[in-house]
């Protein structure tokens, strides 16, 4: 703060604002090494000569040449730079993480706001009957396309007669068609757009999940339900729902699906703080000056900053969004992106404190440094290492032996845990006032930190242990520290979990094999079900299954391998334990693929968890393997087509179907000659060849 600046300070920055944020801290380099850095002037001239060659802006505008740098452009650059490292990340377009995000989060929300506000679901005024009353505002612009031009003759002859459908191989002319239809794809894309609006008109779709499996638009459905209330009632659970949801990627990189969050969930924010005030301002005179005390209070608190964005994106960045990487500089690109995010919104007046720029938030907390894989996720993996340790490596015999000193050990460290959340939950709340006192601010940072450390610490020699280094071996053990990056979720994030963990989970996890990276660190012994798959995108899968929430949403992008390769088979039992609801969209890497330079076939996953249905199920819905080329790409994920699939019982694999013709083939098949695909494979030379594909 400028209060707090020396004369000498004041004189040789002259005057800047105060922005606060962690990213301003001493980097870790130079705690180390300190005063014996030295880097000559014309290194920095050289520096800043070169970033003078480009253009800088905080916005989102489209970028008109190659010469102009936006936060996303930070974001695509390094993920370039860990693609050469071959870490196996890969920069996530923008539809991949708005197509996982909105189709993760929105249901959370809306499952959220039913439970508080029940009313507003049921009945022949329920939030459903928007989807009644204008059936084609929700289906996709690429699904209608064409939809109300009448049929040439020649086409429409071989609608009820198979003989008269020569014509319907030839391309399909542009004012009726999506880029390469042929008419035969016109006509089938016109059949599921008239049978999506009949379902939707005659009522028959009354769930958020119906609008994931018909594909329908999820987010203008959102942002019409809560424009259109009425009553506040709907608005407050939707803003509780929106005040606590958490959202986690255990691989963000540099942020791709952090942001994309960000995206969804900022216009849910404004159009409830609008609302709000639409009912605050038609307050009669006469009405009780209790009415929507809620609302005032909260509008009032949105004054005092600088604007309603900044408040918004604020209130995301501190309460909702977290984020996990085993690369600092990940992390670090990641904070910088959002806080950017923040900074544009902010315009310069002289006539204010500050310059009327509001101090950043400090999300050092949220977004983390470490290993996703390696460390204490859970209570029990703590007591395991515990007990294990205790009975000399007797594993089974650890499992039935709990002794009073473990249990009283377990106590201590979980209080310590439950104090480290109280610390950072008031650090959080400090944020959020406006007239936050930087000097007990910093304090209080430094009094977490130290807290943290001492029970990193405190785990990471049990840790150590379970991997035979002994934390006495100072040379042994530091060298273990520094390959394995262990991060003790149990600690770190304590107060999720102890809540029921992440309320969302999504990203796309590393595609490298296990043996790749043995050589660096190993994985803990016996605790990952999915070690055959020998995949680092599988142990991410499996690790957030132990951190969503028994009420949470999953989505993630990862090779089509989960879906039917043998050694994945438990993975696809744990995934399936965990998930109710599944959805699984494929993409193949011919003609076109979803990641450009790379030749690898893959799958959304998405999940719904067991608990919030509140019965045994294992709903599966499938698409087809999606074939596309480049001028496809942006109607791709408005076109896809799921369809329910109760194969896996039979198959023990989920098959990559996508209507119910498909799924009738394969069990003629199976009729016709009494077996399954999958029993004429076989590990011996018989004379006859299968070819398949991972």
């Amino acid at each position: 703060p400028e209060a707090q600046r020396s004369p000498e300070v004041q004189q040789l920055l002259g005057k800047i604002p105060y922005l606060n944020g962690g990213i301003f801290e001493r980097h870790q380099i130079e705690k180390q090494h300190g005063e014996t850095i030295r880097i000559a002037d014309r290194a920095f001239k050289r520096l800043f000569a070169f970033f003078d060659e480009y253009h800088w802006h905080l916005d989102d505008r489209p970028l008109r040449n190659d010469r102009e740098i936006n936060p996303d452009v930070l974001g695509y650059i390094f993920e370039k730079y860990i693609n050469q490292k071959q870490m196996g990340a890969y920069y996530t377009k923008e539809d991949i993480t708005e197509y996982i995000s909105q189709n993760t989060i929105l249901p959370f929300l809306f499952d959220e706001a039913q439970k508080k506000c029940r009313v507003a679901f049921e009945g022949e005024h329920s939030i459903w009957t928007l989807l009644v009353a204008d059936p084609e505002h929700y289906i996709y612009p690429a699904v209608r396309k064409g939809a109300a031009l009448p049929l040439p003759a020649e086409i429409a002859a071989g609608l009820d007669d198979v003989s008269q459908r020569s014509a319907w191989n030839s391309p399909t002319p542009p004012d009726h068609a999506l880029p390469t239809e042929i008419w035969r794809e016109t006509v089938e894309r016109r059949r599921r757009y008239e049978a999506q609006r009949d379902k939707l008109a005659a009522g028959e779709v009354i769930s958020i999940n119906d609008l994931i499996t018909y594909n329908l638009d999820i987010r203008q459905f959102a942002q019409d339900v809560i424009e259109g209330s009425e009553g506040p009632e709907l608005i407050r659970a939707f803003w509780r729902a929106l005040q606590r949801v958490t959202v986690l990627d255990p691989t963000c990189g540099s942020g791709a699906f952090l942001f994309a969050a960000l995206n969804i969930l900022q216009p849910l924010y404004e159009a409830c703080l609008d609302r709000m005030a639409a009912l605050v301002a038609d307050l009669k005179p006469d009405d009780s000056p209790l009415k929507y005390k809620d609302f005032k209070e909260l509008l009032a608190q949105v004054a005092t900053h600088p604007n309603e964005d900044y408040f918004i994106l604020k209130s995301i960045v501190v309460n909702n969004l977290y984020g996990v990487d085993i690369m600092p500089e990940a992390v670090e690109i990641a904070k910088l992106r959002l806080f950017l995010k923040l900074v544009a919104q902010v315009e310069r007046d002289d006539r204010k404190p500050n310059m009327g720029v509001e101090p950043l938030p400090d999300i050092d907390f949220n977004i983390r440094a470490g290993n996703t894989l390696v460390g204490f996720a859970t209570r029990e993996e703590v007591q395991r290492a515990l007990t294990t340790q205790r009975v000399a490596g007797d594993v089974h015999q650890a499992k039935m032996l709990v002794f009073d000193e473990d249990e009283e050990t377990m106590r201590r460290i979980e209080e310590k845990a439950g104090d480290i959340d109280r610390l950072f939950v008031l650090f959080r709340e400090m944020q959020s006032k406006h007239d936050m006192d930087s000097g007990e601010f910093a304090a209080t940072k430094r009094a977490l930190r130290q807290r943290l450390g001492e029970m990193e610490e405190e785990l990471n020699r049990y840790l150590a242990r379970e991997y035979s280094v002994d934390p006495a071996n100072k040379a042994a053990f530091e060298m273990w520290l520094k390959s394995h990056q262990p991060f003790h979720w149990f600690v770190e994030f304590f107060g999720i979990l102890q809540q029921g963990g992440f309320d969302v989970i999504i990203g796309n996890p590393p595609y490298v094999e296990y043996r790749l990276v043995r050589k660096t660190y190993i994985l803990p012994p016996n605790l990952y079900k999915s070690e055959l798959v020998a995949n680092l995108y599988a142990f991410c899968m499996e690790r957030s299954c132990m951190l969503i929430d028994s009420e949470g949403w999953f989505g993630m992008i990862v090779p089509t391998g989960v879906l039917g390769l043998d050694k994945a088979s438990m993975l696809r039992e744990v995934l399936l334990q965990t998930f109710g609801h599944n959805y699984c969209s494929t993409y193949a890497i011919r003609p076109s693929k979803l990641f450009e330079g790379v030749d690898q076939r893959l799958c959304i996953y998405m999940g719904e968890s067991v608990v919030r249905l509140g019965k045994e199920l294992r709903d599966i819905c499938t698409t087809r393997h999606q074939m596309w080329s480049s001028g496809e790409r942006p109607t791709l994920f408005e076109e896809m087509e799921y369809h329910s699939s109760f194969l896996y019982e039979r198959l023990k694999r989920i098959p990559q179907i996508g209507t119910f013709q498909a799924e009738k083939i394969i069990e003629k098949l199976e009729i016709y000659n009494g077996k399954l695909i999958n029993e004429y494979y076989s590990t011996e030379s018989t004379g006859y060849l299968m070819h398949y594909h991972r």
